[in-house]
């Protein structure tokens, strides 16, 4: 169905995804594309680009859509499902009667509805017996008015969004004053860096890294390190076996894998197996995320022939994240780890073709459409086949996180 879009987490008090928000290229401000293309134009987009239906690109999880008013006014695409859509609104100017209008269309349709933007003012009262969220620009926002505030919302039963949560300090702040789920790239960043040497535990995927971002691959050291480890051997085996990667065969061993996927295949699954493992309690969608990075860039490598072999493009998109993982300064971090220099300089913020393709997941990532086009010139690709190669990368994340989302806490009610 869509092309052209990206998505942002929601994520709840324990930091399980609760919703995603969906970011449209092809619509004013991000907005739900509000025209209605020709059949022609809808097969050739299905034909030549990657498109995705709403529950491939919000992982089954309830997607939040903006609309402009005047959309809603002419009508709402027939598949968008109420159970798992939330209609999202700006609350604009001073216009409380028109909003008043709109969020009764909207409740009469059968949607929940948000609205963005919306100030702590008694104006908006007349509002709130038609919402389900109320969206908070938490950087443009006074919290103690919040709080001081927000039985008017609890006794209304809606929930608070806390948006432009980027640091643990503003989730923190933001969990304390009453807010139930919260936007943001909070969750990507360490929590407290700390520069103690990792723990004992972890050496054996630091050495399975090392394997995983070396020209040579020593298959009977690897087989061993993971043959006496039977949580590693099983996580190999759910990878390797999943559908997304894996439709044909049953895979039963290392070297049956090594045979069947080849030396490159591998190693990003030896990689991928040792960041998991990395985890610990850090949130799901932490992983889920390094996932797609590392499908995407490893998707522009193949486009720009860069060399597979070690797969420099996957490393960099997976281990994008490492220092989030690991509460640790990843310049100081990569150091201890046996990764190849042109990995640890992309990682480490330096200029190279591969800092690059991370600059352009993260441009999708916060729909920074601008930023992708400009990106696009540079390394001579054409933005859709770009669009195209993301929504793979999501696809391909979607199918890994199953595979390995029973090795985290049950995501809570």
């Amino acid at each position: 169905m869509f092309a052209f879009i990206a998505r942002q987490p929601i994520l709840d008090i324990d930091k399980d995804v609760f919703a995603y928000e969906l970011l449209f290229r092809d619509g004013i401000n991000n907005c739900y594309p509000s025209f209605e293309r020709d059949e022609a134009t809808n097969n050739l987009i299905a034909q030549k680009y990657t498109t995705l239906e709403l529950d491939d690109i919000s992982c089954s999880k309830k997607s939040f859509i903006n609309f402009q008013p005047e959309t809603l006014m002419e009508r709402l695409n027939a598949s968008l499902n109420p159970e798992t859509v939330v209609v999202e609104l700006a609350a604009e100017g001073d216009a409380v009667t028109n909003l008043l209008d709109t969020c009764k269309q909207v409740k009469e349709m059968g949607y929940k509805l948000a609205i963005d933007n919306c100030r702590i003012e008694s104006k908006w009262n007349k509002i709130l017996p038609y919402v389900d969220m109320v969206k908070v620009n938490t950087s443009k926002s006074n919290l103690n008015d919040i709080s001081e505030n927000l039985k008017q919302f609890v006794d209304a039963n809606v929930k608070l969004i806390a948006d432009n949560v980027n640091t643990h300090d503003d989730f923190n702040m933001c969990r304390d004053v009453g807010f139930d789920y919260f936007q943001g790239y909070f969750f990507s960043k360490p929590e407290s860096v700390t520069h103690n040497n990792l723990p004992t535990s972890k050496l054996t995927l630091v050495e399975l890294m090392g394997a995983s971002s070396s020209v040579t691959f020593d298959v009977e050291s690897i087989n061993s390190i993971i043959e006496h480890d039977v949580g590693l051997s099983y996580m190999l085996l759910r990878f390797i076996n999943n559908p997304t990667i894996n439709k044909r065969y049953k895979i039963t061993s290392l070297r049956h894998a090594l045979n069947y996927m080849g030396e490159v295949e591998i190693k990003k699954f030896i990689a991928l197996l040792a960041l998991t493992n990395l985890s610990d309690d850090k949130p799901l969608e932490l992983i889920h995320l390094s996932l797609v990075r590392a499908k995407f860039c490893d998707l522009i490598g193949i486009e720009k022939n860069l060399g597979s072999n070690p797969p420099t493009a996957f490393l960099v998109g997976l281990f994008s994240m490492l220092d989030a993982l690991l509460d640790q300064d990843m310049k100081i971090l990569l150091d201890k780890l046996p990764l190849v220099e042109e990995v640890k300089v992309a990682l480490c913020g330096g200029q190279n073709e591969l800092s690059i393709y991370l600059m352009l997941a993260q441009a999708f990532e916060s729909g920074n459409w601008l930023k992708v086009i400009r990106l696009a010139k540079l390394l001579e690709l054409d933005q859709k086949l770009l669009h195209s190669l993301f929504n793979e990368a999501i696809l391909w994340g979607n199918g890994v996180k199953k595979s390995i989302s029973k090795h985290f806490p049950a995501a809570k009610n």
